[in-house]
This record gives structure tokens, C-alpha cells and sequence, in this order.
């Protein structure tokens, strides 16, 4: 079986992912769609209303949520937080190496993606990496524990 179809080898702490959360501000997402029925148009807009700065990674699209479209990562001018990836599995190690490329701090897969060796490539580079996880349930679970 390919390696990206396996369960995550390794993933990130609840505290690990709270701290991506609570120090993160500029998420580029790879594959956000500008149709509002697609998941990444839902939590990269719920993303957005709770404060965070949205960066649209989509060839196929020019704005999305009010936000300039970039075709790749490495077209982006400002410095990324998070790689947030709505890709299939098999597309992960393009991003994870587009990740490192722009000095980015933290590679989140989605929930239902995961890939260990472009997971391990990115800890290798020091990045922190999250796989198989929704932000936007990550992100309602710590709002109810701070309350």
C-alpha cells in the first residue's frame, strides 16, 4: 500500500496544535475553491472571521473571500504561518516542498489527507506538521476550552 493511504505515522499534540492555533496568523490554503458549498471555502472563510489572514492557493481561481489568488505558494509575496492543504494525498510532496521553499512554519493536512514521507520531510526541515486534522474543529475545540 502507497504511504499516503496509511494513518498518520506521527501528528501533532492537542497542545502541539493549540499553539499552531494560538500563534499563527497568516494561513495560505492550497486548493481553497471560490464555490462556498466546498470545505475549503468553508473553514478558510470561518478561518478568516476569526481573524486569521487568508492567502488563496488556486491556479483555477483570481480572488476568493475578498483575497488575491496566488497559482502557487512560491508566488505568494508575504510570509506564511500555515500551509493549509485541501489537495489529494499525492499532491502533498509538491506542496511540502513548495512549504519549505517559502520558509513556512507549519504544513496542516485535512482531514483525510495524510502522507508520512512528505510529513517526515517537512519535520526533517523544522517544520510542524499536522495531518488528518479539520482547523476549523481544531479551532472550535480550543475556543470551548478557553472558555
Amino acid at each position: 500500500m502507497p504511504d499516503f493511504c496509511e494513518m498518520p505515522a506521527s501528528n501533532a499534540t492537542t497542545a502541539e496544535i493549540a499553539d499552531i492555533l494560538r500563534t499563527s496568523r497568516t494561513i495560505a490554503v492550497v486548493g481553497l475553491s471560490d464555490k462556498p458549498e466546498r470545505d475549503s471555502h468553508h473553514v478558510a472563510a470561518y478561518l478568516q472571521q476569526q481573524g486569521y489572514r487568508i492567502i488563496p492557493v488556486n491556479p483555477a481561481v483570481s480572488t476568493v473571500l475578498g483575497e488575491k489568488s496566488y497559482a502557487r505558494l512560491e508566488d505568494v509575496p508575504e510570509k506564511i504561518d500555515v500551509v493549509d492543504v485541501f489537495r489529494k494525498a499525492d499532491a502533498v510532496p509538491e506542496v511540502v516542498d513548495a512549504a519549505i521553499a517559502v520558509g513556512a512554519k507549519v504544513v496542516w493536512l485535512q482531514e483525510g489527507i495524510v502522507h508520512n514521507a512528505a510529513a517526515e520531510k517537512a519535520r526533517a526541515a523544522g517544520l510542524r506538521v499536522v495531518q488528518s486534522r479539520c482547523m476549523l474543529k481544531e479551532h472550535l475545540k480550543l475556543k470551548a476550552t478557553e472558555k
